[in-house]
């Protein structure tokens, strides 16, 4: 391979044939090994970090919603055909699982694991086939290397829609939130949106059938199942506890999202994230502040109408979206506050944006998406304002 990747060298450097294809060159060759181009000349700083080992340490981070993506989806169907009094479901997935000698069983974990993995991976290839061609696009007309830029939204992406959601519409999806989000305003790290989330706005406005509406969260055809937050928004936390209890949420045991469900896989993510330095702290603990303390304010407000006022914080905190936004959304280096007391600012926003999206409007009780989103667009006012006060600050000082 290393000989292959040489000969090819002199036709897409210089004035080789092919130099306008370098880009994709280089991200074949970077990928499998080091990099043979060294720095010279005068002193320069060197740092163990990356962008390559950020990207891969936040992928890294994501392997337990990996797991849950997988084993929970396959979980909700069998439980599902297994209520319905069926030990088989229809479509290729289930002619692969009957060549594993498989049937609908919950209790089996090889069941589990592989028929969530036959609709995980699907979405997985499809989106970062998408992604990927319009990231080498970029870079062959812009003339720059291909960069690791969408090694995180590739990985994010899946684990924000549905099992269900057809191919074609992540495809669209996926080329609306790189092209839009991210590639109009310069490329990796100039994107003033998280582009995964964008993509996912994409496809509630655009596609709200296949994104929202209990028949959506398990992949099982006529069957429906309400996420804890859905029936919350519909008949308060007494709806919830009928169903599920809060270790069930907790765990990730619930319909939802394909990798969003488990609130213990986020924060074991957010230990990664937070010892090695890759994501802010700030941003997260301001958020659950944020959010905790809007939620008791609405506890105590009440409402004989509104039953979502009722939801305590601990419960916010393991319904839908929040814990998996939190950590690997609202963190996002780009696109968040830059400036530490900034970043407090930020993730209060956030937090109580989300609560107030989830409980003054019913009709979506899901405030994630669009609470971050929000966040993306303010966080340069803040960070200009933070920066402002700050050099007050320092002419005071010197005056």
């Amino acid at each position: 391979m290393r000989t292959l990747l040489d000969k090819i060298h002199s036709a897409v450097t210089g004035d080789g044939k092919y130099k306008k294809y370098y880009p994709l060159y280089e991200m074949v060759d970077t990928f499998l090994y080091a990099p043979g181009d060294t720095s010279s000349g005068a002193t320069h700083v060197r740092d163990a970090i990356d962008l390559k080992r950020v990207m891969i340490t936040v992928v890294f981070a994501l392997i337990p919603c990996f797991y849950m993506a997988m084993w929970n989806t396959g979980y909700q169907a069998n439980a599902a055909l297994a209520a319905m009094g069926l030990d088989t479901g229809t479509g290729w997935r289930w002619g692969v699982m009957h060549i594993f000698g498989l049937a609908a069983n919950p209790e089996n974990f090889a069941s589990n694991i592989i028929l969530g993995a036959l609709y995980f991976f699907p979405i997985y290839i499809v989106c970062n086939i998408a992604g990927g061609f319009w990231e080498a696009l970029f870079s062959v007309i812009r003339k720059h290397e291909i960069n690791e830029g969408f090694l995180v939204t590739g990985s994010l992406i899946p684990l924000i829609v549905p099992p269900h959601i057809p191919l074609w519409q992540i495809a669209l999806a996926t080329s609306f939130g790189v092209v839009i989000g991210k590639e109009i305003f310069g490329g990796t790290g100039k994107n003033i949106l998280n582009p995964a989330l964008l993509t996912r706005a994409f496809l509630f406005f655009a596609y709200p059938s296949a994104i929202s509406g209990n028949s959506v969260w398990v992949a099982v055809d006529g069957y429906s199942g309400a996420t804890p937050l859905s029936l919350a928004a519909e008949g308060g936390i007494n709806a919830v506890t009928a169903k599920y209890s809060w270790w069930d949420c907790f765990i990730g045991t619930i319909p939802g999202s394909l990798g969003e469900t488990s609130t213990l896989a986020c924060l074991i993510g957010a230990v990664v994230l937070i010892v090695t330095g890759i994501a802010s702290w700030r941003i997260m603990v301001s958020i659950l502040a944020g959010a905790f303390a809007i939620a008791i304010v609405l506890n105590g407000v009440g409402s004989a109408t509104n039953p979502m006022m009722s939801v305590s914080p601990l419960w916010h905190l393991v319904m839908g979206g929040l814990a998996f936004g939190m950590v690997y959304m609202a963190t996002d280096p780009v696109s968040s506050s830059m400036t530490p007391k900034g970043q407090y600012y930020y993730g209060a926003l956030i937090g109580v944006m989300i609560i107030l999206i989830r409980t003054v409007n019913p009709a979506y009780p899901e405030g994630v998406m669009l609470a971050i989103l929000f966040g993306n667009v303010f966080a340069p006012i803040i960070d200009y304002f933070v920066m402002q006060a700050n050099i007050k600050r320092r002419m005071v000082r010197s005056v």
